[in-house]
């Protein structure tokens, strides 16, 4: 197995469309097509990105930050939170050392609807507490089978999170958010030249995964 997933110049989630699961009534489940870029593909500059906000934890007035590019499909990324990640977050997040950044990247329909549910949960500091329940529970969820089942078990990250169903579910039909986070995501992409996850920005210098160390000791000498 590699050791990063390499993003495609197409990503799934853009070139074939969102699958939306809706609950229409009673204990049915549908399942319906929608397309996140719509007609936006050939005229992405009409989708206005500037309501998507960056995720951010520590101190946003230090002198170095660190920007996180990563899927929640991807197993490296749900590596890197269950070590690594944590050392980040004592040493030099909670420190307030760094000021932290963290950014959806979108491989798949899974991965856009996971962020929408984190997003769905409103405060920065709910949004991180999800993003550890989902991937906490990756290797359950993104596994759960099909598109249906996979949709369940992220409605039952919501639930522990405390998210209630209608919320949810207007989070999960909320098309236009689709969207506008899929363009965000380009823009973003784009513009920080991501290939792979996880993929970090360290005052404006991209780099690859990478064990901890190596990561402590840029951080530290963009401090100096």
């Amino acid at each position: 197995m590699s050791r990063m997933m390499i993003i495609s110049a197409a990503a799934a989630v853009i070139g074939l469309g969102a699958w939306f699961v809706t609950s229409p009534g009673s204990n049915d489940t549908a399942v319906t097509t929608v397309d996140p870029m719509g007609a936006a593909n050939a005229q992405e500059a009409e989708i206005d990105t500037s309501g998507i906000v960056d995720m951010t934890m520590g101190n946003p007035d230090a002198p170095v930050t660190v920007i996180e590019y990563a899927s929640f499909t991807c197993p490296h990324c749900a590596n890197f939170h269950a070590g690594d990640y944590e050392k980040l977050k004592s040493g030099y997040i909670d420190t307030g050392k760094i000021n932290f950044i963290y950014r959806e990247v979108y491989f798949d329909r899974p991965g856009l609807w996971a962020s929408m549910m984190a997003r769905c949960a409103g405060t920065e500091t709910a949004f991180f507490g999800m993003t550890d329940l989902i991937y906490e529970g990756q290797s359950t969820w993104a596994r759960a089978g099909d598109m249906v089942a996979i949709v369940d078990e992220l409605r039952r990250i919501g639930r522990l999170a405390g998210l209630g169903d209608d919320q949810m579910e207007a989070c999960l039909q909320d098309a236009d958010k689709a969207r506008t986070l899929v363009a965000w995501y380009q823009e973003n992409a784009t513009e920080d030249g991501i290939e792979s996850t996880p993929s970090f920005v360290i005052n404006g210098t991209r780099y690859s995964n990478m064990a901890f160390d190596d990561m402590a000791a840029i951080i530290d000498e963009a401090a100096e």
